[in-house]
């Protein structure tokens, strides 16, 4: 990994940071916060673009790594780790591994809650 592509993943990572604070802040604003409208929408957002910069950066470009790293990398994956999730079990599914994409899903989607869980409980119990 060079300095460049480090350049590229920071700058993406700030500007999709940004975009999700703003994002969320205003479909809260406008959806009502009760549920999490505004990191759905990012997530889904995210997903969105993942699978169009997906196609146009790694398919048409064949890969560049500064788009990639800028776009991929860091913009999306600042804006939503979700969207890499999507992909991953997209191409596992499109790849005849249908079971093991829905396993990942479905531990991902467990097993996260569970960490979630497990941090909750661990932290207010040391605080």
């Amino acid at each position: 990994m060079s300095v460049p592509h480090l350049v590229y993943v920071a700058l993406g990572g700030a500007l999709g940071a940004v975009s999700r604070y703003l994002i969320v802040a205003w479909v809260s604003n406008v959806a009502g916060a009760k549920f999490p409208w505004g990191t759905l929408a990012v997530n889904l957002l995210g997903s969105f673009l993942l699978g169009t910069a997906f196609v146009y950066v790694v398919e048409k470009l064949h890969g560049q790594p500064e788009l990639r790293s800028l776009i991929m990398v860091g913009f999306l994956g600042a804006l939503t780790t979700f969207s890499t999730f999507s992909l991953e079990a997209w191409s596992l599914m499109q790849s005849d591994q249908l079971l093991q994409g829905l396993a990942y899903i479905l531990m991902s989607v467990i097993l996260c809650l569970f960490a979630v869980s497990a941090g909750i409980a661990l932290t207010r119990l040391i605080l």
